[in-house]
């Protein structure tokens, strides 16, 4: 679902804004939605109210715990949502996607190790190595996709906007098209990281765990909450403004 960003005044968020929309306006209160178990990325398009009735949390207390957060001195949070879109772009597949091709080889390394040392005492983690090999191939096709087909179509609408020139018409149709395969696609793996979380006791290791299982437990908590980050760059802000200057060129495509 797409919807369209509201700017975020600090000490004024209220109970009816969109969760996403608070991220993305300041992202100081991602870590507040974290604690409390709150998917402000894949499932970004509820508001505060609906997400704290499904989980039993004090709504007003939510909203205070974000308005403090917002008020926090962090000179080294970026304001995504000051950002041009081809630099957003160009910064997610510099960061975000150079950061899992990196780190897939080195996590499947180590829970590879680990399910053939603890595999037989643990076998949740079994089902952890394969829904991350899973994960890492989904990700690796997904962002293959972004590279090739999505981004460049962004930053060729940013150079025609600067030039004043006029823009060819997608193969794909519309942005909205190859947005909403990528929206569904995050989906996915969201849900397929929740059961990794829930199998690995929120990646809490047990008591006989060696240094390499520790190790694997956080990187893998590393990847997940680095993901959650990239998945919130494009859905609550990089996509919805994609749409709306779009918007400006699809009755008037060259």
């Amino acid at each position: 679902m797409i919807f369209k960003i509201k700017k975020i005044i600090t000490m004024n968020i209220s109970k009816e804004d969109i969760i996403g929309q608070v991220v993305a306006g300041d992202y100081r209160t991602a870590a507040v939605f974290q604690s409390h178990g709150i998917d402000f990325c894949c499932k970004g398009n509820r508001t505060i109210n609906e997400v704290c009735e499904e989980k039993n949390i004090e709504a007003g207390n939510l909203v205070y715990k974000l308005q403090k957060a917002a008020l926090q001195t962090n000179d080294s949070t970026n304001d995504y949502q000051s950002w041009d879109i081809d630099l957003l772009a160009d910064y997610i597949e510099k960061k975000h996607h150079r950061y899992v091709e990196t780190k897939i080889p080195e996590i499947k390394a180590y829970l590879q190790k680990i399910v053939s040392v603890h595999g037989g005492r643990h076998p949740e983690l079994k089902e952890i190595e394969q829904l991350f090999s899973a994960s890492a191939r989904e990700l690796l096709a997904h962002m293959t996709k972004e590279e090739l087909v999505l981004f460049p179509y962004i930053r060729q609408m940013v150079e025609a906007k600067e030039r004043n020139t006029e823009l060819n018409a997608p193969h794909f149709g519309t942005v909205n098209n190859p947005i909403q395969m990528m929206m569904q696609e995050h989906d996915n793996e969201g849900s397929r990281f929740r059961k990794i979380a829930a199998l690995s006791n929120n990646y809490t290791p047990p008591e006989d765990a060696c240094n390499t299982y520790r190790v694997a437990f956080s990187l893998v908590k590393e990847f997940e909450e680095d993901l959650h980050l990239h998945i919130h760059l494009e859905n609550n802000i990089l996509f919805p403004k994609a749409i709306e200057l779009e918007k400006q060129y699809q009755h008037n495509y060259a």
